[in-house]
């Protein structure tokens, strides 16, 4: 099963989500934050109960033509349980840019769940 992340056109954006994982509940604290200079979002994960860091500022990349899963490189965490799977898809046919950008965060759409 997956979660739609809920997107604003905010630069910072923080929230607490509950999802599953892997059959497993998870409290997260996201945060998306805009970065000027080199012009891309990053996603920042805790967990919410423990408030440990998990994951720090990685970039927002689409996934283009087959899955690019931005939470693959994290399995090892939470016990090897890991965090499921991450997905930034295209919302819309062609936005102005493949990655998300500063104006561009809604015609994109992030899903997290289940590894894939």
């Amino acid at each position: 099963m997956y979660t739609i992340l809920p997107l604003s056109g905010d630069p910072r954006q923080v929230f607490t989500l509950d999802i599953e994982i892997d059959g497993e509940p998870f409290h997260a604290r996201v945060e998306l934050r805009y970065l000027w200079a080199p012009d891309c979002w990053v996603l920042s994960i805790s967990d919410n109960a423990s408030g440990e860091l998990l994951v720090n500022r990685i970039p927002l990349i689409c996934s283009l033509g087959q899955p690019n899963d931005l939470l693959r490189p994290f399995r090892h965490l939470r016990e090897g349980r890991g965090l499921g799977s991450l997905l930034v898809i295209r919302a819309a046919d062609e936005p102005a840019t493949p990655d998300p950008a500063e104006n561009t965060l809604s015609s994109f759409t992030i899903l997290w769940g289940d590894t894939l």
